[in-house]
């Protein structure tokens, strides 16, 4: 359908599963019986809002797929920020294709590119202090790639994708291990390379440390927490400062200089972006 591919994500099946749960059994009745068969549209998408794009390959796969000879021009390049008025796309083709296929596009573009927007405007907040934004695996289930994919349009980097990538030891593993130095000496005996350790105190940064953690993840810790860890840690692992980041706080917590700030509210509270899709017979 498509040339444009995600690593690890089936693009075509999502597009036929998520066509699949629009349509039903019955199809697209009302376009069925108002508009002719023969009858074509040129369209155009674009923004209403200022946002940052995302997704506009994967929206552009559901026309494809009702329609494959359908004139597609994608107007804009993916992560770049568009002000309020910009078109996206413009489409030549057939009339059914294009309003059957209009909800789901719309839906994947509107919600990608509001990801990318919120995670712009947190990009945007720590410019210049040398951290490095991340997401997190607060993700809509089954949709963690394309969601992963829209941050980095933002300008993030992407965490974990999973929990095959790294360990990460919070507070429910040390509990069973009993100390966070058991649970850290546990990860390296199972030869795991990557270890992150939640540590929500300062007194368990030397512990993690000395036990082999290879990056720090500094929970909820006040501003005063952060300096004084990243001081004990002097640069022996990337640092991460997590926990109910704002866009409002950021660049404080940015500024204490740790590596990293992770913020899950990018997946998991952007709005959705407002873009439309206006027909015109052809």
């Amino acid at each position: 359908m498509t040339d444009f591919t995600l690593p690890d994500f089936d693009l075509d099946a999502f597009v036929r599963a998520t066509l699949a749960e629009d349509l039903g059994a019955g199809g697209d009745v009302t376009s069925m019986a108002t508009i002719p068969a023969e009858a074509r549209f040129d369209g155009v998408m674009d923004s209403r809002d200022a946002i940052t794009v995302a997704g506009l390959p994967i929206a552009t796969s559901f026309f494809r797929a009702l329609d494959p000879v359908m004139e597609i021009e994608i107007l804009v390049e993916e992560g770049v920020q568009v002000a309020p008025g910009t078109d996206l796309i413009r489409l030549s083709g057939k009339a059914r294709a294009m309003l059957t296929a209009e909800r789901s596009a719309l839906n994947t573009v509107q919600h990608l590119s509001g990801i990318a927007t919120m995670t712009r405007e947190y990009v945007d907040a720590i410019a210049g202090t040398g951290a490095v934004l991340l997401d997190t695996r607060k993700t809509i289930p089954g949709l963690r790639v394309l969601e992963k994919y829209a941050t980095r349009m933002g300008g993030a980097t992407n965490h974990r994708m999973g929990l095959w990538d790294a360990a990460m030891i919070k507070d429910n593993h040390v509990a069973v291990a009993g100390s966070v130095e058991e649970a850290v000496r546990r990860a390296v005996d199972a030869g795991i390379e990557n270890i992150i350790v939640e540590v929500d105190r300062v007194d368990q940064v030397v512990g993690a440390l000395g036990a082999g953690a290879t990056h720090l993840l500094l929970d909820n810790m006040d501003l005063a927490g952060l300096r004084e860890s990243v001081a004990l840690v002097a640069g022996r692992v990337p640092t991460e400062a997590s926990g109910g980041v704002r866009l409002d706080t950021i660049r404080a917590i940015a500024e204490t200089g740790v590596t990293y700030v992770s913020v899950g509210r990018l997946t998991q509270s952007a709005p959705a972006a407002d873009i439309g899709l206006d027909f015109a017979l052809a």
